[in-house]
């Protein structure tokens, strides 16, 4: 049984990353569209003018709906399966201050709204460029992790996906700043909960889960909300890939498969704090590759196009060593401080060619010795090429994921492992 399910699962990652290219490369094309659906039932990519933050927000709190809009998901399943709005809503930014963040609402279809337990899931990496945002691809069909959301509607849960900060044309994104991540994806949930079309209570059970980028997103979430949203009823977090240290994931990408990551964590960081000017150092093949994976890169193009480089070839000098580098990526280390109270289950692959399992092993200790009830479970990636073995846990933890998310909900103990 073992052996028949680690075949079948690495079947499935190898699907996992077909998927992805696809997606990303050609959304909707024909022959290369997410297994779903033919292109022909792909929904245009909505206007872009509704991604564009007022120009001065309404007076308000994080988590206030600022506009929203009924959309149709690119592909049958989430269509059956759930009523769908585009939201803009109030968040906060990496340095406290208040901004626009974009999201996707899914709501299941008959039965009482008000009843449904929300479910707040980060989305994994999906790159710096605007054709890239969780929502719009989620409008396309080509959100490659869209069978996991349909996993979490058909168990009846509701589900809020943020777009992150800086999805809009003319894209900013501040990719792995988790003081950005946490309050983008508890704000979603909130604005779920505030959109009135939406029928979902405010006394909804909550839970944070998510994937690599997601999976931070989910336990940073969890560190801020005692503080940032203490009205929330949340039960649990599931965080699996989680990329807790910036550094110790940075270091092992320079000059390898996913090296383009490391890359796009650097213009993360320099978009969310201004003081960093990344551009002081790039030379001229840097400042190119800003603007190419701006304009026009999603994960595929980090992979394929920037892959195995060194950031040598695109800096005068490493800014890793700054002191306003190092305070930056330091305070955005997942740990340092958590508040979290609900039971947590984290996982990782034991071999990861783009978010280093050692440093996931560290923070599982470091939570465990601070007295979070967490569950850590790690997934046998021997033999997997690179990449791949990054994506396999995503579906072979997607049973044991739903059963935890199913057990907080119905508020039974969880057994932790530390």
């Amino acid at each position: 049984m073992p052996t028949r399910i680690s075949r079948r699962a690495g079947r499935l990652a190898a699907v996992l990353a077909l998927i992805l290219a696809a997606c990303t490369l050609f959304p909707g094309a024909a022959g290369s569209r997410p297994r779903h659906a033919p292109a022909s039932e792909a929904a245009p990519l909505p206007p872009d003018d509704f991604y564009v933050p007022p120009a001065s927000l309404p007076e308000g709190k994080p988590g206030d709906v600022i506009r929203s809009r009924k959309v149709e998901p690119g592909t049958p399943t989430p269509r059956a399966l759930a009523d769908t709005w585009q939201v803009m809503y109030r968040s906060t930014d990496a340095l406290g201050k208040p901004h626009a963040v974009t999201a996707t609402v899914m709501v299941p279809k008959g039965g009482t709204p008000a009843s449904r337990p929300i479910v707040g899931w980060g989305p994994g990496t999906q790159g710096p460029a605007f054709r890239c945002t969780p929502s719009r691809m989620i409008a396309k069909g080509a959100l490659y992790e869209q069978w996991v959301i349909n996993a979490m509607l058909k168990a009846g849960y509701a589900v809020a996906v943020p777009d992150y900060e800086g999805y809009r044309p003319g894209p900013k994104t501040t990719y792995m700043v988790g003081k950005s991540l946490g309050p983008a994806l508890i704000d979603a949930v909130r604005a779920a909960q505030r959109l009135p079309a939406s029928g979902l209570s405010a006394d909804a059970s909550v839970a944070f889960r998510g994937y690599s980028q997601g999976g931070g997103a989910a336990l940073w979430a969890g560190e801020f909300q005692p503080d940032y949203a203490p009205e929330l009823k949340l039960k649990g977090i599931v965080a699996g890939g989680v990329p807790a240290s910036l550094m110790e994931v940075a270091l092992p990408l320079n000059g390898r498969p996913g090296s383009g990551f490391l890359f796009y964590a650097l213009i993360g960081l320099n978009n969310a704090y201004p003081e960093l000017k990344f551009t002081d150092v790039l030379n001229d093949a840097g400042r190119a590759m800003i603007a190419d994976l701006e304009t026009g890169g999603c994960a595929l193009e980090m992979i394929n196009k920037y892959g195995n480089k060194p950031l040598s070839a695109y800096v005068t000098r490493s800014p890793l060593v700054d002191a306003p580098w190092v305070a930056r990526y330091t305070e955005n280390t997942l740990g340092s401080s958590p508040k979290i109270k609900v039971p947590v289950l984290q996982y990782h692959a034991t071999q990861d060619a783009l978010v280093e399992p050692n440093q996931a092993d560290a923070l599982h200790q470091q939570y465990c010795a601070q007295g979070v009830p967490l569950t850590w479970k790690t997934y046998d990636t021997t033999g997997h090429p690179p990449v791949a073995d990054h994506l396999w846990p995503i579906q072979a933890a997607n049973a044991e994921a739903m059963t935890y998310l199913a057990d907080r909900f119905a508020n039974r103990p969880a057994t932790p492992n530390c």
